[in-house]
């Protein structure tokens, strides 16, 4: 069946957002303007007010919600479904989770590539797999086992591509490189705590998608803007790359955006595409299929990387070409993608038809999508 126009639409605004959230937080990262009083000019190193920039993009989420509750309840028979009411503090440890995987998200982009920082994100499907079974007594198929071990070995040769390459590069050196590495694939694990939360605690409320990630937006947002204050004056010596050398000068940004108007136009980049991001997300899910999703999340990983190459953030290495193929294959293979495909094969259909017979005492099809309505559950992207 051929896609509508506004079908199209919807995936090439996800498609676009998603890249542009990750290509607009490292071009903020790659500008050097001068500082507060008259210091010399250096890096823009602030992820923590980059982290927050993100959290009102996600909180501008919940005015969405409302604005078209709104205008859905002025039609003759309203269609969307605002939910069953729920206590706003439900989302309080998920959107921790959420603001501390991404703080560190961020501070390793600053110190790594932005199509590794991308592609080690996948990392996500290991740690939300094993959390399940452990804490949510859910059994896994051989299938999805396999995408792990496959993942894993992704993440393996991309890991050993940034290890090659930068060596000759000039623009991080290898000790920041594989520091950021290691902190992109140690997020994942509290992004995947964040995950089970949010589906052994939040999913049975029934939360309509929009107003669940505008509600941890907020929680995310006021925290981390309240944190700001203490991190001002926490010494982290040569951890931090700004003059004070403290966890992080919110001053020290403003001042550097003041000399520097473009940085406060990559900030913007950043709020306002991972707002669309998530919308374009849900719409995907509820207009086509949360398939159709994860294909397009990781698109956008191919995206980033052809874009990081274009404009030449990056040097090309081939053996980061097979890391990603393989992470592919690693998320198609947990994410059941691989069943269609199978499907068609008749010495291979009762392979698909049994392991769907498994899977009935687990999670159905519908259900899955449901999880996948919002972008959290058992995909390797959004932040």
């Amino acid at each position: 069946m051929a896609w509508t126009k506004y079908q199209l639409f919807l995936a090439g605004l996800m498609l676009t957002t998603g890249s542009l959230n990750t290509l607009s937080a490292k071009w903020a990262d790659m500008f050097s303007a001068k500082g507060c009083h008259d210091d010399p000019e250096h890096a823009f190193a602030h992820p923590f007010v980059q982290a927050v920039g993100m959290f009102m993009g996600e909180f501008s989420c919940l005015a969405v919600f409302y604005i078209l509750l709104c205008t859905d309840r002025r039609r003759p028979e309203p269609r969307i479904n605002p939910g069953q009411s729920f206590h706003p503090l439900l989302f309080f440890a998920p959107a921790m989770c959420d603001m501390t995987a991404t703080c560190i998200m961020y501070v390793a982009l600053n110190m790594t590539s932005a199509s590794s920082f991308q592609m080690l994100r996948g990392a996500v499907i290991i740690f939300t797999g094993l959390l399940s079974v452990t804490f949510l007594g859910r059994r896994l198929q051989k299938s999805q086992w396999l995408g792990i071990l496959t993942t894993i070995v992704g993440l393996i040769i991309v890991g050993l591509a940034d290890f090659f390459r930068k060596n000759k590069a000039d623009t991080h050196k290898l000790s920041d490189v594989i520091t950021g590495d290691l902190l992109i694939i140690m997020a994942q694990v509290i992004v995947s705590v964040q995950m089970v939360l949010e589906e052994k605690f939040v999913y049975k409320h029934d939360v309509h998608p929009l107003k669940a990630v505008g509600t941890e937006g907020f929680f995310g947002f006021v925290v981390l803007s309240l944190l700001l204050i203490p991190m001002y004056f926490i010494p982290v010596g040569n951890f931090s790359d700004n003059p004070r050398q403290v966890l992080e000068d919110v001053l020290d940004a403003f001042c550097q955006i003041g000399h520097e108007p473009l940085i406060l136009l990559a900030l913007l980049g950043n709020t306002v595409s991972i707002a669309f991001f998530n919308f374009a997300g849900i719409s995907v899910t509820k207009e086509i299929s949360a398939t159709t999703r994860m294909v397009l999340d990781s698109l956008r990983t191919l995206v980033i990387w052809v874009v990081s190459l274009a404009l030449g953030w990056e040097q090309f290495h081939g053996l980061q070409v097979v890391g990603f193929l393989v992470l592919l294959v690693g998320t198609a293979l947990y994410n059941g993608l691989h069943r269609p495909l199978l499907a068609r094969i008749p010495c291979c259909a009762h392979l698909v038809a049994t392991e769907e017979e498994e899977e009935e005492g687990g999670d159905s099809p519908g259900e899955r999508e449901r999880l996948l309505g919002d972008g959290r559950v058992q995909t390797p992207d959004e932040s």
